[in-house]
């Protein structure tokens, strides 16, 4: 396993920090957009793309980089400023987040910005495309890994359990797929509004190599990712228990800021919390 020094922990948890002011501002200035699931995913991407991916910035559709999914489109915050942090278009593109004719749209769109595998947004299709890709890189005797980023409650739709049949079907040891746990939709918490638990249970019984981390501990989601790069005829998922609005206090475990864009003053507040 390739497991980062404390130095290099310490140095991806300074990441994420900065990510999460990224989101903070983006959606202040834009006045719209997903605050609550994109600070939920910010260790998941720093550690895939600070740590385990194999990609160039400089040349986003290199044949051989590993891809990246966002299955959760609204999502799309966290992305952007990863993908600004890792390079591969410049800080100050995050200013214009939905703005017309900018490249980060309110949504993923794989045309406009550069890194962006897919377009996202109607929720369900993720792992069906991931499961597509893997495929592809199985018949194509490619070395590139696949791993894609779900949501809790985007399990409700049942496309999700298609693809979960036929990523085990076809022995996906190349796909990897990530879930954002963090318990709240935009309706409310995921078990009220139509659960989909128990998630180890299911996928395992779907033919999944199951691990279930910490969400927000880089050290446990580097190791899992390390781990499910050593599983041989199964695909892994990992399970990433989180919380919702991390890192904002008004807005942890409050399904309110699913879909709410903080007022000028609630921004303040925020940035100084995450300073």
């Amino acid at each position: 396993m390739s497991l980062p020094s404390d130095d290099r922990i310490e140095f991806l948890r300074a990441k994420a920090k900065r990510i999460r002011q990224h989101i903070i501002r983006m959606l202040g200035r834009a006045g719209s957009g997903h605050p609550g699931g994109s600070l939920s995913a910010v260790e998941i991407l720093v550690s895939l793309y600070f740590h385990k991916l194999r990609i160039n910035p400089e040349d986003p559709t290199w044949p051989d980089r590993d891809r990246f999914l966002m299955s959760k489109g609204h999502a799309a915050p966290v992305w952007y400023a990863t993908l600004a942090e890792a390079g591969f278009f410049p800080l100050s593109e995050l200013n214009h987040l939905r703005k017309l004719g900018s490249i980060l749209q309110g949504h993923p769109d794989m045309k406009r910005t550069p890194g962006v595998e897919m377009s996202s947004g109607s929720l369900g299709q993720g792992l069906s495309v991931a499961n597509g890709i893997a495929l592809a890189g199985k018949i194509d005797k490619t070395s590139y890994r696949v791993y894609v980023l779900i949501g809790d409650g985007e399990c409700q739709e049942g496309q999700i359990w298609e693809a979960a049949m036929a990523g085990a079907h076809y022995k996906l040891d190349n796909l990897c797929a990530i879930l954002d746990f963090n318990g709240f939709q935009i309706d409310g918490a995921i078990e009220s509004v139509m659960s989909p638990l128990p998630f180890a249970e299911k996928f395992s019984a779907f033919g999944w190599n199951v691990i279930t981390v910490d969400g927000h501990n880089i050290k446990e989601i580097i190791q899992a990712l390390e781990r499910a790069e050593t599983v041989k005829n199964k695909p892994t998922i990992i399970i990433a228990r989180t919380i919702k609005g991390k890192g904002v206090s008004f807005m942890e475990n409050r399904y309110e800021w699913h879909g709410k864009a903080p007022d000028p003053q609630q921004t303040e507040q925020a940035l100084k919390e995450l300073q």
